[in-house]
């Protein structure tokens, strides 16, 4: 990476450009063509530098709810229950943890109701019973910005 993919990671990271044509305005901004911004932010992604490109939305405004869960998952069913967790829309994400409860997750669905079905439903298909839904009491936003 040099100064321009350096230049082009803190501008996506503040706000990625919601025009007709975003790279050229990436490209304005850090001193290359269209193509080129385009070209490079191609290979920020190919190379996972860039994981993704997308919006971040409230879930609460939007008349969402949403909440993190902890599972405690034997070694030998995490594939299967990573598995079926990944089969559902809501899961936005999931990741090991070197902890007791091994499989964290997060989970969003268009009201209570939808969310608890489907806490009894992946506890039930899976085997799992010991997951425990962390539901946020107080929310702070955080801003999780690199400076680069």
């Amino acid at each position: 990476m040099d100064a321009i993919d350096h230049k082009i990671l803190n501008l996506i990271q503040a706000a990625f450009p919601l025009e007709a044509e975003p790279y050229r305005w990436i490209g304005e901004q850090t001193g290359v063509t269209r193509e080129e911004a385009f070209n490079r932010v191609r290979k920020l992604r190919e190379s996972r530098i860039i994981r993704r490109i997308g919006a971040v939305f409230d879930p609460k405004k939007l008349g969402f709810v949403s909440t993190l869960c902890a599972a405690r998952v034997p070694e030998e069913k995490l594939k299967d229950f990573v598995d079926r967790l990944n089969a559902y829309p809501g899961v936005t994400h999931n990741y090991r943890r070197n902890h007791a409860y091994n499989v964290w997750f997060t989970f969003i669905a268009a009201g209570e109701g939808e969310l608890n079905r489907f806490l009894s439903e992946i506890k039930k298909i899976s085997g799992i019973s010991d997951i425990l839904d962390l539901r946020a009491v107080r929310t702070f936003k955080i801003n999780a910005r690199f400076d680069f």
